[in-house]
């Protein structure tokens, strides 16, 4: 990632790392079929998240993705390393509304 992240991106990586999530939760809050709202997918293509080989088929952040959200937000990225995440997201506005904007 050669540029600042996008404020959704570090938005998902904060959500990544707020607490254990699997594949299926972050499919139905993040998925999007809006090509100009791709977070998911360049989050995967950059290596800033994964998908663990468990049952529960957890994602999680990498140590890219630590480093970036260390680097943009770190108080939560500290968190986050402590196990005692405290990430709260004020407002949940849909996918599909951000994808309306464009």
């Amino acid at each position: 990632m050669s540029e600042e992240p996008s404020l959704i991106m570090i938005q998902f990586l904060a959500w990544v790392a707020d607490r254990p999530r699997n594949y299926a939760q972050t499919m139905e809050a993040w998925r999007s079929s809006c090509p100009r709202l791709s977070v998911w997918e360049d989050a995967i293509i950059e290596g800033l998240v994964r998908i663990e080989s468990n049952a529960n088929r957890t994602v999680c952040l990498t140590k890219r993705g630590s480093a970036v959200l260390e680097r943009t937000h770190p108080q939560t990225a500290a968190e986050t390393e402590n196990q005692t995440p405290r990430v709260k997201v004020q407002a949940k506005t849909p996918v599909a509304a951000h994808c309306a904007a464009f």
